[in-house]
């Protein structure tokens, strides 16, 4: 805040009840009614009023005959006192929920890779502490994750933030960097290879991300820097389901980020062939509302979040 607005609320002793005063004439339009709804004497609530008026310089409401109508001054000075005593009634709310033992909501976003190691891990660990909290967990894209956080319907995300983004309005902490690999059905017949190279990839048929997205076009450029034409024999789809099952019913490959193929492979459901891929997606991370303060769950589950990457990703290669 600003020195001269601090200074300003400190020569103006604004008070809590000035501010419930400007809800409840909003809502009623009429002195005696917004009083007796306070509990307090028209009178006082009368001198409330002036007191602020006084202070700010202004008229907030226009006396009529029978009641009273805000201004355009009053207008603003009801909106702002409505998102102060909403923030008030948040932090009384997130006291009771500490005090309690931790109870509540929290809804995170997040994309492919980390929901599988990471957020599981952070988890758990949470609701050990914290059996009463509630966590909802949203697997989406990184595009539909942003516009959920930026309407609010999410505390936080755990995704790429995209160059197009106002980055203005969002804080992102990098964790970690996202390496991919190619992968495979068991039994498939490179399965066996020693050792593949782009050459051996490019007549193969191949389960891809749509044209257009970052991954498709960085895995058709590690072909072409090479002197190759990318694979031609390609489904387009992103639908996990049908990706899995065309792997194990074929022998189609896929690129997918390491920490997803090490989890299909340690259940035996795929293979991760053995040939290095000069491509990766960007960095992920965590992904919040600047100016918006997380609940006491948010902040614990941020906490083992940050704890969690650590002891998955290494020091070495997250952010603290």
């Amino acid at each position: 805040m600003a020195n001269h607005d601090s200074n300003w609320l400190i020569r103006t002793r604004l008070k809590t009840r000035q501010l419930l005063l400007l809800l409840a004439l909003d809502e009623n339009r009429n002195l005696h009614r917004a009083s007796e709804s306070m509990n307090m004497t028209q009178p006082a609530a009368s001198k409330l009023l002036k007191d602020l008026e006084d202070a700010l310089g202004v008229c907030l409401f226009e006396r009529l005959p029978r009641g009273v109508q805000p201004t355009s001054y009053g207008e603003t000075m009801i909106r702002h006192a409505r998102m102060a005593i909403t923030s008030l009634t948040q932090a009384h709310d997130d006291i009771s929920a500490l005090k309690s033992g931790l109870s509540g909501q929290v809804d995170v976003g997040v994309i492919m890779t980390p929901a599988m190691m990471l957020m599981p891990s952070a988890i758990a660990q949470v609701k050990s502490a914290s059996p009463l909290l509630r966590i909802g967990v949203q697997l989406e894209n990184s595009n539909v994750l942003l516009e959920r956080l930026k309407n609010g319907m999410l505390d936080f995300l755990i995704a790429r933030i995209l160059e197009q983004e106002d980055k203005a309005k969002l804080h992102y902490e990098e964790l970690v960097g996202e390496p991919v690999c190619a992968v495979a059905r068991v039994g498939h017949p490179l399965q066996s290879a020693a050792q593949l190279g782009l050459r051996d990839l490019a007549p193969l048929s191949w389960i891809l991300s749509p044209q257009g997205s970052i991954l498709r076009h960085r895995f058709d450029m590690m072909f072409r820097r090479e002197g190759l034409e990318p694979p031609t024999n390609v489904v387009d789809t992103t639908a996990l389901l049908v990706i899995t099952s065309l792997l194990q019913q074929t022998d189609y490959l896929h690129v997918m980020p390491q920490d997803v193929a090490r989890e299909y492979q340690r259940f035996g459901q795929l293979k991760i062939l053995p040939v290095i891929l000069p491509c990766e997606m960007d960095a992920f991370g965590i992904i919040t509302r600047r100016h918006q303060l997380p609940s006491p769950g948010a902040t614990i589950l941020l906490q083992a979040i940050r704890q969690t990457a650590v002891q998955v990703y290494g020091k070495g290669e997250c952010l603290p």
